[in-house]
């Protein structure tokens, strides 16, 4: 699923017009980046949580030259799914749905 075929799933289900979907969404991402860029976790009860994830600095090596080089330490954003999430993706499909 791409984001135009969210955003048209988001506006059936909530039954908005494409458009206030297509806003909302958008809000969504916004805030979430904000947050996570200013250091928060953000959750979201049934669904998960998004958060900052840290790598430590290692040594690495160029697979092409073999040299070793240093890797900085680096931040990410990541995505732990909550319960209610892992549930819906482990049950049986229902009939008449993909």
């Amino acid at each position: 699923m791409n984001k135009s075929e969210l955003i048209e799933a988001i506006a059936q289900e909530a039954e908005l017009s494409k458009a206030a979907a297509g806003k909302a969404l958008d809000g969504m991402i916004s805030a979430v980046g904000n947050a996570l860029k200013k250091g928060d976790t953000v959750t979201l009860i049934g669904f998960g949580t998004f958060y900052v994830g840290e790598r430590a600095a290692r040594d690495g090596r160029n697979p092409k030259t073999g040299e070793s080089l240093k890797i900085k330490a680096s931040k990410s954003p990541k995505f732990r799914a909550g319960k209610v999430l892992k549930d819906a993706v482990a049950a049986p499909p229902v009939k008449g749905k993909k």
